[in-house]
């Protein structure tokens, strides 16, 4: 099955000659949750812009189901949904009439059963007819998603979605996502939140000064990238690492009872059991052991450092 959204060789230089976009292609199939991960300014926003035609780009191409963005613009336009990062809503507009425009905008016939249903989905339906000024922020974010499903698009831009929410809303959020995604929805998230691409993101882009420096599947990339750790607990604290313990370049916690050692499962050898030989021999005992795997941010953080490097 083709991919729904097709960008190639996307390029973005602006008047004074600063490079938001450096060449990035992307194929994102239909269904899926990708997280567009990267620091500020790295190029997300400029992304998503250029493909909903908000901003021009200056080289490359862009299809969306098909449809070329340019010279076939409404037909990818009414495609595509977008949840910007600005909350921006007439505050004396009833929620009701604020989704109800949103469909007109895109050349839809007026639906109310559609209105209704995405307004249920979302938990405004008892707020159908307060005023925007009315809503807390996370009920605005909320609307703002309702305005972008309300034309039925497949494809879902949701730029830094969850930014300034609690992390209550955050996880309601998520499970809207994954709603969405259930229905056959295809979402581009862009987020700071680390946990946001973890939990919920079937796979990874890692943009960095305009350049998208990789996009694997969540589970694979972490599982290629990331180190495991053996910490080992000590019945009593010690004050240094014993010298015969020094060729496992251990790192001794504050609190003087933890050994925590790096490994990497893919290697040969993980060199545990010789360590765990080690720490007999030097007398220490032990109280308890447990691993660790590295966090997708710990990943995010080494592969950004790497390119600034």
């Amino acid at each position: 099955m083709p991919a729904i959204l097709t960008i190639r060789d996307l390029r973005k230089t602006y008047a004074g000659g600063f490079e938001a976009l450096k060449g990035v292609s992307l194929e994102i199939e239909r269904g899926e949750i990708l997280a567009l991960l990267g620091p500020n300014g790295a190029g997300k926003t400029t992304l998503i812009s250029t493909v909903c035609g908000i901003t021009t780009a200056t080289s490359g191409h862009v299809t969306v189901d098909g449809h070329d963005i340019v010279t076939d613009f409404r037909a990818a336009r009414a495609l595509i949904g977008l949840v910007p990062q600005e909350v921006a809503l007439e505050p004396f507009e009833k929620v009701r009439n604020t989704v109800r425009f949103s469909r007109g905008l895109f050349g839809k016939p007026r639906d109310d059963a559609r209105v209704e249903e995405v307004l249920r989905r979302l938990s405004l339906w008892d707020k159908r007819d307060a005023q925007i000024k009315e809503l807390s922020g996370g009920m605005k974010r909320r609307v703002m998603i309702a305005k972008a499903m309300v034309h039925e698009p497949r494809i879902l831009f949701l730029d830094e979605p969850t930014a300034g929410v609690d992390v209550e809303l955050r996880k309601d959020m998520w499970e809207i996502v994954a709603e969405m995604k259930a229905a056959g929805v295809t979402i581009i998230l862009t987020t700071h939140y680390i946990e946001e691409a973890e939990a919920i993101a079937d796979r990874v882009g890692v943009i960095d000064r305009g350049e998208l420096l990789l996009v694997e599947e969540k589970d694979t990339l972490m599982k290629r990238m990331g180190r495991k750790q053996l910490i080992v607990e000590l019945t009593a604290p010690i004050e240094a690492i014993p010298e015969a313990l020094a060729r496992h370049r251990l790192t001794l916690a504050p609190d003087g009872r933890h050994l925590v050692y790096t490994y990497d499962t893919h290697a040969e050898r993980t060199g545990i059991t010789a360590l765990m030989n080690d720490v007999a021999a030097a007398g220490l005992v032990l109280c308890d052991v447990q691993t660790r795997q590295s966090s997708l941010e710990e990943i995010f953080v080494d592969l950004v450092g790497r390119k600034a490097s």
